[in-house]
C-alpha cells in the first residue's frame, strides 16, 4: 500500500448529471487514488474542504475501458470513483458552487 497523503488521495470532482442531481443531498462524487481507502478519503475531503464533515464514504472501482486504434485493441486505466455523503451541519463544497 502507497503512502499516500490527503492532497494525493483526491484526483479531480465528477461533474455528470447524475452527480449534480446528488448534490441536492450533499453528495459529492470525485475520482480518487485507486489505492486509497475510505478513511483516507474521509481525511482528504475534510482537511481539503473547510467546514465539511463526512458523514459516510461509498466507493466503486471502475475497470478501464476497451478502446480500439486500427487493428490493435487496447486498454485504458483502472480508476476508482468515490461518493461523499456529508452530514446536515456541514458546509457545502464551493468547487460545484455556480455549476
Amino acid at each position: 500500500m502507497a503512502d499516500l497523503k490527503y492532497y494525493d488521495v483526491i484526483l479531480k470532482p465528477v461533474i455528470t448529471e447524475k452527480s449534480m442531481a446528488g448534490m441536492g443531498e450533499k453528495k459529492y462524487t470525485f475520482l480518487v487514488h485507486p489505492d486509497a481507502t475510505k478513511s483516507q478519503i474521509k481525511e482528504a475531503v475534510e482537511k481539503m474542504f473547510e467546514g465539511t464533515k463526512v458523514a459516510k464514504v461509498n466507493t466503486m472501482n471502475m475497470d478501464g475501458k476497451t478502446k480500439r486504434r486500427g487493428m490493435i485493441y487496447g486498454k485504458t486505466s483502472k480508476t476508482k470513483k468515490a461518493i461523499v455523503q456529508l452530514t446536515e451541519e456541514s458546509k457545502d463544497i464551493e468547487i460545484f458552487a455556480g455549476l
